[in-house]
């Protein structure tokens, strides 16, 4: 079986994560431009929320986190993993295929649940009608999440990391064609996420063949092995689901202003590109190589993964952290600031990006922690903690919205998720030394600390003396260049001379995987 190389895993998956949340962002630019945040918009972002949530819970919550360790074990002791794959694939078809069935049918009930702010306007029939279309995404989506599992387990990153890029290629693509052949926008957009489902199955489906897995599903049986899987499946899946659970509560907040859930939506795209490249490309190669290790007996070894994982994740996050809390308006108005969206919009969705970057270590954090307790199968732990934290989401943002309005809903992701992390760090003193953070990797957190408020300080300087010359969007394009490269060059010589980062020992990390 190929060995898993943790440091170049992690900048295959990074890579291919970050060319994926830039056409993401691409993809968001033309929606706020083409569209524009209003009823169209609203009424389609919630919607394709609808598969994305039901994805994180079957494919990344449950057949990700439960999945992964179980058949990286299995492959660590020369069992016979390809079987097991291929029954979990059978298995979670058909209990896909129902719940499609069933969500198509009752489309009505699930968006006034979830958008009951959409009832009695226009936008309730709209997103009925655009989740109808795309709900079955998550069939597709789901199945080829659970080949990404296989993949990443066998050590292979490059396919299940690039697979994402092919929706938003796919949604760019059709946009584009809308335009310059002046077809039905929404139509268009609409129908292109099942076909994008469509190629990244395939795209996956092929991969693993070419990796030696041969896949025949066999049809749904609850055999011992899919009797532990689902044991361990189901609070796995609300455990790693829980931020599309509080993104949910912060739907059904924000839905009662027209506008609103588009505000939400560019602010979570922006502080999703540091949370996807960082925290999501970390945590999918940190679990297989725990689940090794862990089988395998090897403490030490372990214990060097989880702590490379931190310093590494953080290095790169809480830069990002101070960047996105001081500069998100001159980010926002270079990307969505175009077309059918206002100066108004800009401003409500830089707002929510700040409150959503204080959350940014907490969501990263979690990606890095879960995976001790998923690698010893304990699902049952982080499932307690998230719905502590799911409570605490709800309390906050149904009780703030009175007062604040649709913005108690990032305030409240943002206070869930450090509730989440302080639950998930507490919890590791009862497993020993693997999740417990050596001098040097302190040492080197608190660097990183430092050196991001100093970039932080020249980053609020440049703002606050040029933002008043910048007014045209090739102006805010270019001031949010500057200010991009300047925090990225004053951090990194500032990291690299107090010695939080060590280039050698990058470099040599990266040799050795």
């Amino acid at each position: 079986m190929k060995p898993i190389r943790v440091i170049s895993g992690f900048l295959t998956v990074g890579f291919w994560t970050l060319v994926s949340r830039v056409l993401g962002m691409v993809r968001e630019i033309l929606l706020f431009s083409l569209i524009g945040a209003g009823p169209l918009l609203d009424a389609f972002f919630a919607a394709f929320r609808l598969p994305n949530m039901f994805r994180r819970f079957f494919a990344e919550g449950a057949f990700n986190s439960a999945f992964v360790p179980l058949i990286s074990k299995k492959y660590e002791k020369n069992e016979n993993a390809s079987a097991f794959a291929n029954e979990a694939l059978g298995g979670l078809a058909f209990i896909l295929l129902i719940l499609t069935t069933l969500a198509i049918i009752f489309m009505p009930a699930l968006i006034w649940a979830i958008a009951n702010g959409f009832v009695g306007d226009e936008r309730f029939d709209l997103t009925v009608a655009f989740g109808r279309i795309m709900f079955p995404y998550i069939l597709l989506i789901s199945l080829a999440a659970l080949l990404s599992g296989v993949l990443n387990a066998l050590g292979y990153f490059a396919a299940a990391a690039a697979a994402p890029v092919l929706l938003n290629i796919t949604i760019i693509l059709g946009l584009c064609i809308s335009f310059f052949f002046e077809w039905p926008t929404m139509t268009i957009l609409i129908y292109s996420v099942p076909f994008a489902g469509i190629l990244q199955l395939a795209l996956l489906w092929r991969a693993a063949e070419k990796a030696g897995f041969k896949i025949k599903p066999s049809r749904p049986r609850l055999s011992d092995d899919m009797r532990i899987l689902v044991r361990v499946a189901i609070p796995s899946a609300l455990a790693n689901g829980v931020l599309q659970i509080n993104l949910l509560v912060g739907q059904f907040v924000s839905s009662q202003e027209t506008g609103a859930i588009s505000w939400l939506y560019g602010a979570d795209r922006l502080y999703q590109l540091p949370l996807g490249v960082v925290g999501i490309a970390i945590g999918i190669v940190l679990l297989p190589e725990l689940s090794r290790r862990i089988a395998s007996k090897d403490e030490k070894g372990a214990r060097s993964a989880f702590n490379n994982a931190f310093t590494t994740s953080m290095a790169l996050t809480i830069p990002a952290t101070l960047a996105l809390f001081i500069i998100p308006l001159p980010l926002i108005s270079a990307l969505f600031q175009h077309g059918q969206t206002s100066t108004n919009d800009a401003i409500a969705m830089a707002l929510a990006t700040s409150i959503y970057a204080l959350g940014l270590p907490a969501f990263v954090l979690q990606k890095i922690y879960q995976p001790l307790y998923f690698a010893r199968g304990d699902t049952k732990t982080p499932f307690k903690f998230a719905v502590l934290s799911m409570i605490v989401n709800s309390i906050i943002a149904i009780g703030l919205m009175p007062f604040y309005g649709w913005i108690a809903a990032p305030i409240a992701t943002t206070i869930s998720a450090w509730a989440m992390i302080i639950l998930l760090v507490l919890g590791t003193k009862n497993i020993g030394a693997i999740g417990q953070l050596t001098k040097l990797s302190k040492s080197k957190f608190l660097l990183i600390i430092l050196s991001s408020f100093i970039m932080g300080l020249f980053l609020w300087g440049a703002n606050f003396l040029l933002k008043n010359d910048v007014s045209s969007i090739l102006e805010r394009i270019i001031f949010a260049i500057f200010l991009i490269l300047l925090g990225v060059v004053t951090y990194t010589a500032t990291v690299v001379f107090l010695g939080g980062i060590n280039l050698k020992e990058l470099r040599a990390s990266i040799k050795k995987g």
